[in-house]
């Protein structure tokens, strides 16, 4: 049996959609196994409910944010003895560590995603990720500051990269269908998707803003759009008023799916100058359209973005390193037709659904050959 705890499964966020690839791909390797699982969300409504990624369906019950039911659930279910218990977050390794009282021959693996555990986390939380037998990371860069900010030994640590949703893939095979926002702008697009939230600063839109306006001139058909939500919108909107560059900078929020990937199919650069990135799952939606990637080589973006062959890794604590790399992309048409290619082909045989299934099935049957 499998015994799975997630934050949350159903709302928007890279963690919650990398916590649905990962029930998915949980579910599908034990049902082809005989396995039962049970897979619980702290923060999902209260009751049943059904999710998935691509064609894999599966269930999990939600908790409405009542931790003391979702702690006693977990507790209850591990009194059935699972092999294998999976905390999705490094906040969950706690209840994780406790459910081994009840099933003391479970593996317990914990999930690590990147800022979150940049620094030394609380104590107890600190000794439950010790003590978990795996914890998983996305990133080379995470894996190795989990070993000094946490005192996770090397040896525990397992880098799987987070797969592109198939969803998004399947949409970039087909991207003339997809409806494209009528706010979207006619011209060339730099295009950068993000939640633009003020604790989250360190994605760089201002940057991105202050870039396009030292470029407008330059590249007079060129259009800035920033996709996304946040409490930050309003300090970005301002600084956008305030830039020469105004009529060429374009906020979109509120997209569906299908209006999301129309935008990667009509931009001809993304950029996300980020320096907290513990992935960067928007990176892979762009290059499964093809597009060459602008990214800081900090977290775990240079796992993804290889410089200067899928695009172009810019510091951003250097301004005129950002500006360099868009005017690049923007002044050299075959430089952003291979960069992309190579961009699509990596996503495709790299990052695929399919691949991260595999990666899975050989962490959940180590305890086998344990």
């Amino acid at each position: 049996m499998i015994i799975a705890l997630f934050p949350a499964l159903l709302s928007v966020g890279g963690i919650e959609m990398a916590g649905r690839q990962t029930a998915a791909a949980f579910a599908a390797i034990a049902d082809s196994n005989g396995w039962p699982y049970r897979f619980f969300s702290l923060n999902d409504a209260k009751g049943e409910h059904e999710a998935g990624a691509g064609e894999k369906r599966f269930r999990f019950r939600g908790f409405g944010r009542k931790k003391p039911q979702f702690v006693l659930a977990s507790l209850q279910a591990a009194r059935a003895r699972p092999k294998i218990i999976f905390a999705a977050h490094p906040n969950l390794a706690p209840i994780a560590a406790a459910m081994r009282f009840f099933a003391r021959d479970a593996r317990v693996i914990v999930g690590a995603h990147g800022i979150e555990v940049w620094e030394p986390l609380p104590r107890i939380r600190r000794l439950a990720l010790r003590r978990a037998d795996v914890v998983v990371t996305p990133s080379s860069d995470t894996g190795r500051r989990l070993s000094v900010a946490q005192g996770i030994p090397a040896e525990k640590i397992r880098r799987v990269p987070w797969p592109l949703d198939p969803e998004m893939m399947e949409l970039a095979q087909s991207p003339e269908q997809l409806p494209l926002p009528h706010e979207f702008p006619s011209g060339r697009v730099v295009l950068s998707v993000g939640r633009w939230a003020a604790n989250e600063r360190y994605k760089g839109a201002d940057l991105l803003i202050q870039t396009f306006g030292e470029l407008s001139n330059e590249f007079p058909d060129a259009h800035l759009v920033l996709v996304g939500q946040g409490d930050d919108l309003a300090r970005l909107r301002a600084l956008a008023q305030q830039s020469c560059a105004v009529r060429k900078i374009h906020f979109l929020t509120h997209l569906s799916r299908k209006e999301l990937a129309a935008c990667y199919a009509h931009a001809e650069i993304f950029a996300l100058p980020s320096t907290g990135e513990g992935f960067g799952l928007v990176f892979l939606e762009a290059m499964a359209f093809r597009k060459p990637v602008i990214g800081a080589p900090f977290g775990g973006i240079p796992d993804i973005i290889k410089d200067g062959e899928t695009g172009i890794l810019a510091d951003p604590k250097k301004p005129e390193s950002l500006t360099e790399a868009v005017r690049a992309l923007l002044s050299n048409d075959e430089l952003r037709r291979k960069m992309g290619e190579r961009a699509g082909e990596i996503v495709h045989t790299r990052f695929s659904f399919n691949q991260f299934q595999r990666e899975c099935d050989s962490l959940l049957r180590a305890h086998e050959r344990a």
